[in-house]
């Protein structure tokens, strides 16, 4: 993927959060690439009870091989526009990882 270097990837003492724009209602799962300074994701799962949030959590954390258990919601639960904890990766790492997707 590229662009990869445009994400605004944030280092904290666990892991790193991933910005993220969500385009729910999409014709299949997938990461589209990068937008701004987010990860585009696409997700089948419609916007309502948090269907879309967990979708786009496990989308993310098959292309960085987590647990999609410990990909976690930390900002934006009713915003195109949030924020995922990935825990035990360095931003470096994330960008190697979305790279090879």
């Amino acid at each position: 993927m590229k662009s990869v270097e445009n994400i605004s990837l944030r280092a904290i003492a666990d892991g790193c959060v991933l910005p993220v724009k969500v385009v729910p209602n999409a014709s299949r799962d997938r990461i589209v690439g990068v937008l701004g300074d987010a990860l585009k994701v696409a997700t089948m799962a419609p916007p309502e009870k948090g269907k879309a949030n967990a979708a786009v959590g496990r989308i993310i954390a098959r292309a960085l091989g987590l647990d999609a258990r410990s990909v976690t919601l930390v900002a934006g639960p009713t915003s195109p526009h949030k924020e995922f904890l990935l825990p035990g990766l360095s931003p470096k790492a994330v960008r190697r990882r979305l790279a090879e997707e």
